[in-house]
């Protein structure tokens, strides 16, 4: 049988206007208490090419330019039974309390999703909470595991999205 495994907590504050949800962190990013820590995970990458900063900074501090640009960043399950890495293996989720995200964050009206996963789980999870009026945007997966989606074609969806005011 597979460990239940946990989410991290949201990087959040009352400004944020918008919130990225990931699906929940995969093996590496669970060993390294960090979001997207595997090397080779573009979302780092892609955050720093659309919010100019390196990608390379410590962890903190790239999570502070999210904040500085009003981005939250959170997962959709709080827990679950993943053997692996990969999305697809997603068994018994549990999903984080939005109703009470979002009320104490009122401000965030855009929600981007890491991918398909995180969206068809928040769908699933959602329906019955009482939730603001929110713009959901679908991305491509910033995973290794979407190797079929070039960096420059991942960045540029994600940049027209998360940049477009």
């Amino acid at each position: 049988m597979t460990v239940r495994i946990y989410s991290f907590p949201p990087f959040a504050d009352k400004t944020a206007g918008k919130l990225i949800l990931g699906s929940i962190p995969g093996g590496e990013s669970l060993r390294r208490m960090q979001y997207y820590a595997h090397p080779r995970n573009m979302f780092w990458k892609i955050m720093g090419a659309m919010l100019n900063f390196d990608p390379a900074l410590p962890y903190e501090e790239r999570i502070g330019k999210l904040l500085e640009s009003r981005i939250a960043l959170w997962d959709v399950v709080h827990n679950c039974h993943r053997p692996g890495s990969m999305d697809s293996d997603i068994q018994s989720e549990e999903v984080n309390d939005f109703a009470a995200f979002f009320k104490s964050h009122p401000n965030i009206r855009k929600v981007y999703f890491n991918g398909q996963t995180a969206h068809k789980l928040f769908i699933k999870h959602t329906r019955t909470m009482k939730l603001p009026e929110l713009e959901l945007h679908v991305l491509p997966s910033t995973s290794p595991a979407n190797a079929a989606t070039s960096f420059a074609a991942k960045a540029e969806s994600w940049r027209k999205a998360v940049c477009a005011d």
